[in-house]
């Protein structure tokens, strides 16, 4: 199994010692986090994308770039690109520029989006998001595999002969599609032949399987070799200790402030508390034999070869603590018992025309 360490650069008073970062604290923040992510071993670091407060995610790829300066091995994610409401054009222009900059690490997560408040930002509505999103990842891929691009849909002026620049320095930028919340998600992916990432974030096991099986059928009836699908998955909140016990009690101002915000509320996850997350959701909080046995039984279910974890909204030295402790106690279990053609050095998707 690889690792990702994922971060949406939520802004927000620390549940426990009250403590606010400044918006310059919290981007110097992240880009350590990248640093020591490379540090321990973790595979690729993350930045998501979001519009409005109390996210600071708005532009992934100035975030990424700074990132990939200060790094030269992990592979850079985004977690994911709102398509959705993006123009092809200007993702194409920007993406392929980052990916020249980090020396080929690049590696995309589209999606509509799982906050509704970008949509009249852009001009879409919400009823729109899956046309739109798929009508413009279909010009995306035009624009990064030919040239003299001729073009006309709904989302954004016709194009007449156009040939973004830069070109990507990879001769394919990997795109990975979110699967959260529908099997149109799930569909285009097995469409063009891709990889999926489940959000596996706020709901219990069945929900995300259910799609993942979806894409997995989808996949075979494109024609595409059962053995080349690829999936991977986010996780719950991470919180390790010596004990249980212990990583309950630690946890639990933290889960709680999360669970009061607009966005764990527009969500509407089902679990009545931690205890009831800890059990029958995706939480990853415990010892590290605990969390090592959950993780088992989630890849039993999903299949799934790539995991990303994320530590916002703890305080930096309890975010060292817990990176730590992941790399040292359940990072080098799981790479002995899951193996992961991810991130081999041979690329594992090619661009499909459809």
């Amino acid at each position: 199994m690889k690792f990702a360490l994922f971060s949406l650069l939520m802004n927000i008073p620390n549940a426990v010692t009250g403590e606010a970062l400044t918006t310059q604290q919290k981007f110097q923040n992240v880009l350590n986090q990248a640093v020591l992510a490379e540090k321990l071993g973790f595979d690729a670091y993350g930045v998501g994308e979001r519009h409005g407060a109390p996210f600071l995610s708005s532009s992934p790829p100035v975030i990424l770039t700074a990132i990939a300066a200060r790094t030269s091995r992990i592979r850079l994610l985004t977690t994911v690109t709102v398509l959705s409401v993006l123009d092809p054009v200007r993702v194409a222009e920007d993406y392929a520029t980052l990916d020249h900059l980090s020396g080929g690490r690049l590696e995309l997560i589209i999606g509509k989006g799982n906050d509704p408040r970008h949509y009249p930002l852009f001009g879409i509505t919400e009823e729109e998001q899956w046309e739109s999103m798929a009508e413009r990842y279909a010009l995306l891929n035009r624009l990064w595999t030919e040239e003299e691009v001729s073009w006309e849909g709904r989302y954004r002026t016709p194009l007449d002969k156009v040939t973004t620049q830069p070109r990507p320095f990879q001769a394919r930028i990997p795109i990975w599609h979110g699967s959260a919340s529908s099997p149109l998600s799930t569909e285009l992916a097995a469409k063009y032949g891709e990889p999926i990432f489940s959000s596996n974030s706020f709901h219990p096991q069945a929900k995300y399987k259910a799609l993942i099986d979806h894409y997995r059928e989808r996949w075979a009836f494109y024609g595409h070799d059962p053995k080349d699908a690829v999936v991977g998955s986010g996780a719950g909140s991470l919180y390790l200790a010596d004990t249980n016990e212990e990583a309950i009690r630690r946890y639990r101002p933290y889960y709680n402030a999360f669970q009061s915000t607009d966005s764990a509320k527009h969500n509407q996850s089902p679990f009545k508390d931690l205890e009831d997350n800890i059990a029958n959701g995706p939480a990853l909080v415990g010892s590290a034999e605990h969390v090592i046995e959950k993780i088992l039984d989630y890849q039993q279910a999903f299949g799934h070869e790539v995991l990303s974890i994320s530590v916002d909204g703890l305080t930096e030295a309890e975010q060292r603590e817990q990176m730590e402790r992941f790399a040292a106690d359940v990072i080098p279990v799981l790479k002995r018992e899951i193996p992961s053609k991810v991130w081999e050095g041979k690329p594992l998707f090619s661009y499909q025309k459809v």
